[in-house]
């Protein structure tokens, strides 16, 4: 079965990790494809490979962490660098990204669709997801700083992060997540509501949905994101001088 994903010039055909024969990584997220029974879209003569869900991510988002414009899926940063830096976790990504270029957001796409809330097993209730955490000294330290209760690392307040409303435990959207099967989308549902706050704290519904778009407010996004590269490239060619 072949597919043709808006990505890559060449169709992808459709296998398990295993039939492939060795380890591959995603070409949109970047991970490994790791699991044996996981579908992937490849195409062998690029060595380029996508994990099913990121295959199948749509191209638009709307996404309450950021309401005024919806989110882009590109195929690679536009920006002068070639890189770009995660809003959610920080980390820095060369492929696909949900992208606000207009102002200079970007989210991974796991980042995009991570749960609202979730369970692990270092804590008794459950975790919401915060758009940002308030950084409040601990008791007994003299330090402003916020430590991940799993990794016991520092947690970057402006770093989304999974947060028990009921008792003082904070982790880092990765660390949470490590026992959330990959991929499972969400979305805007009737029987679900969002809560926001200071911290943007989302409860019990979707945190990002697909949205359409008409040919009209299509070009104008596009129209509006070719603007901004052309002056992210007028400034970096100034910086250079």
């Amino acid at each position: 079965m072949e597919y043709k994903h808006f990505s890559h010039p060449h169709n992808l055909t459709l296998h398990r990790v295993y039939e492939l024969g060795k380890q591959v990584s995603c070409s949109g997220c970047e991970f490994p494809c790791d699991n044996t029974t996981t579908a992937v879209h490849a195409c062998h003569q690029c060595n380029f490979f996508l994990h099913d869900y990121c295959a199948n991510a749509g191209r638009y988002v709307k996404h309450p962490c950021h309401k005024p414009h919806p989110l882009i899926l590109l195929p690679y940063p536009t920006y002068a660098g070639s890189t770009f830096v995660c809003n959610a976790c920080g980390r820095p990504g060369k492929s696909f990204s949900y992208c606000c270029a207009l102002c200079e957001f970007d989210l991974h796409v796991g980042c995009a669709f991570l749960p609202v809330s979730v369970t692990h097993k270092d804590h008794q209730h459950e975790l919401g997801l915060f758009y940002g955490v308030q950084v409040v000294p601990r008791r007994g330290s003299n330090t402003d700083q916020e430590y991940c209760d799993i990794c016991k690392n520092v947690l970057e307040g402006r770093q989304w992060a999974y947060c028990c409303q009921s008792c003082d435990f904070s982790a880092h959207t990765a660390c949470a997540t490590t026992e959330v099967v990959s991929g499972m989308y969400q979305d805007d549902s009737p029987s679900c509501s969002t809560v926001e706050g200071p911290e943007a704290v989302a409860h019990g519904g979707g945190n990002a949905v697909e949205v359409e778009l008409t040919e009209a407010e299509l070009a104008k996004l596009m129209f509006d994101m070719k603007l901004q590269m052309m002056a992210q490239s007028f400034a970096t060619m100034g910086n250079i001088k």
